[in-house]
């Protein structure tokens, strides 16, 4: 694992983590797992987990074996977070969020809603509307609206979370600049009649420095905590 660029909470902040370079899966689960273990403890604060991973996909408890096409393409991790098969890998940024839900309601339904919003605003920065779709997980852009084919939509991010005493872990990953060929080994969250997109397909110059400065501040906007200074990239 690569050396992070981290942010030291206060008492009333979230710490924020940059990660530089890729991030094996494994490591990160292994990471997560202690984090969560450390807030329920109250041994650390909550964390939010801004990283890359090597190309792979993961499987989430809903996953049909059927929507893993091209099983050999790449490694394929079983994933204890809600949903279906994913893929991630370099050019996409994926946050993991380690939040205390005793803190917060103990609201599921409220939670992921919350998620979708904090990625609904953060993509507003870039003036891209991002929606979501009754019976679809995950932000979707309609093309049509941006000059494509009418009807046509893609998934731009992906959201799949887990809760251990209701401290979460997962969490969101927003397409950037991926290889958008490697969605291609499995069928995205389930979902075949719809494609999958990236800010810069859409013809949008953001860089992933870009992002992670739009989420921490659509973040605090959402979620009502202020991230701390940052010294990210």
């Amino acid at each position: 694992m690569s050396v992070a660029q981290i942010q030291t909470p206060t008492a009333t902040e979230i710490e924020w983590r940059i990660e530089d370079g890729l991030v094996a899966y494994p490591d990160a689960v292994a990471l997560m797992e202690q984090r969560v273990a450390d807030i329920r403890a109250g041994r650390a604060p909550e964390m939010v987990w801004l990283l890359e991973h090597p190309p792979l996909y993961t499987a989430g408890t809903s996953a049909q074996d059927t929507d893993l096409l091209d099983p050999a393409r790449f490694p394929v991790y079983r994933s204890g977070r809600g949903g279906q098969y994913t893929y991630h890998g370099p050019g996409q940024r994926v946050v993991y969020v380690m939040l205390d839900l005793r803190r917060r309601g103990c609201d599921v339904r409220g939670f992921v809603c919350n998620l979708e919003a904090w990625i609904i605003a953060a993509l507003d920065r870039f003036n891209l509307c991002g929606e979501r779709r009754p019976g679809r997980i995950g932000i979707w852009i309609d093309r049509g609206r941006l000059g494509g084919p009418p009807g046509r939509e893609d998934k731009i991010a992906a959201i799949g979370v887990r809760l251990r005493h209701w401290i979460s872990y997962h969490g969101i990953a927003i397409n950037v600049e991926p290889d958008l060929s490697h969605f291609e080994g499995i069928v995205p969250c389930g979902v075949a009649e719809h494609g999958v997109t990236s800010l810069v397909d859409l013809g949008l110059p953001v860089t992933l420095a870009d992002l992670d400065v739009a989420l921490q501040a659509a973040f605090a906007e959402v979620f009502g905590v202020p991230p701390a200074n940052t010294n990210g990239p």
